[in-house]
């Protein structure tokens, strides 16, 4: 393990490096890792881990058509590599419960039932567990409860493991029944292909999870980006304007140089305008979000944000309710304008537009 300063604080972290895929390999050379459901992280995780040598099932209730059609399309052969429920239960060591929040309530007691002694019961979300007196999901006292948590979706967890990089992750053990609970949780993290893992508990990683895509991943993210399209809006500007104003710029630009090397970095590759407007506004929007962040804090701690998802998430309406509410953001005019935008981006690449470049001005620098 590594000890990194993180800004002042020094942190563990475990990478690539101290515990190496062949040693995930080894640790987990006589498991075999039931991947329960089968449709955001449940193809990512299993796909990786599968690539990466562990041997893999995957549990899908065959009801779901869309998601056990899915999984026969990505190889998972029913009776061999795929099962209902039930079946992946009682063939894996390792049962990953990756169905949503609001269905782990509905399969857990599926899954308890055909739990053996010494099973390891892993979880990418500390929500059933923290949540346990409106989930019911308490595992028994003879089985490792252990958490692999990606900070990222499904979909770029397989990306991103197809392209080298990983995805980071926190890692918990809630629950310590074999005396290897651990070393089997740092070895599928390992497993999935995560960039490196950082130490947290099964509350704090729900409390922070929740926060942040409520708030800045999410939530706040694009109600504000709403509220400053729709002041220029209001101000005449153009749609295409307000939109790059907002959006675009945001994506295609500024959001990368902060990826590269921090908001600071950001703001010196920036107009000295640009730089002065953004120090002289960052502590007002922070003084304005700071009671609605800590609003949004408690309403997590106390639990107001499960029941809602528990209650709203598992109904049987739910997907309708979803895709009225995602149509509702994808019709407004400013991602209709977002659409216009992206339809418009160079179609050919950077390095057609470097040749392009060479061929038209005789030369480039290096």
């Amino acid at each position: 393990m590594a000890l990194i300063d993180f800004g002042g604080e020094k942190e563990t972290v475990v990478t690539r490096k101290e515990f190496p895929i062949a040693k995930a390999r080894k640790v987990l050379k006589k498991e075999t890792i039931a991947i329960i459901g089968y449709g955001v992280q449940g193809p990512a995780q299993a796909l990786n881990l599968k690539d990466n040598g562990f041997n893999v099932i995957i549990g899908q209730a065959p009801d779901f058509k869309r998601d056990w059609d899915r999984a026969c399309k990505d190889g998972w052969v029913p009776g061999k590599t795929l099962f209902d429920i039930a079946g992946a239960v009682k063939r894996g060591t390792i049962i990953e419960i990756l169905v949503s929040d609001a269905a782990q309530r509905k399969v857990w007691p599926t899954i308890k039932a055909n739990l053996k002694p010494g099973d390891a019961v892993y979880f990418s979300h500390g929500f059933s567990i923290v949540y346990k007196e409106q989930t019911g999901v308490i595992p028994p006292k003879n089985v490792d409860v252990i958490m692999v948590a990606p900070k990222g979706s499904g979909l770029n967890v397989r990306r991103n493991f197809l392209s080298g990089a990983g995805i980071n992750s926190s890692y918990a053990v809630g629950q310590d029944a074999t005396g290897r609970a651990e070393e089997r949780c740092l070895a599928l993290g390992i497993g999935i292909g995560s960039g490196y893992l950082f130490p947290t508990t099964f509350k704090k990683e729900v409390y922070s999870d929740l926060t942040g895509e409520r708030g800045v991943l999410m939530g706040a993210l694009a109600g504000m980006m709403q509220a400053q399209y729709d002041v220029l809006r209001a101000n005449g500007h153009s749609p295409s304007e307000a939109f790059n104003e907002t959006s675009e710029e945001l994506t295609q630009s500024l959001i990368r140089l902060v990826d590269e090397n921090g908001m600071d970095w950001m703001y010196q590759n920036c107009s000295a305008t640009a730089q002065h407007g953004a120090l002289k506004w960052r502590p007002i929007f922070r003084k304005a979000n700071l009671p609605v962040f800590k609003k949004l804090y408690k309403s997590v701690k106390v639990g107001q944000e499960t029941r809602e998802v528990i209650r709203d998430c598992g109904g049987k309406d739910y997907q309708k309710f979803l895709g009225k509410k995602l149509a509702e953001i994808h019709n407004t005019e400013m991602w209709q304008a977002g659409a216009a935008v992206r339809a418009l981006r160079p179609k050919e690449g950077a390095k057609a537009l470097l040749k392009d470049a060479k061929g038209v001005g005789g030369r480039t620098s290096n």
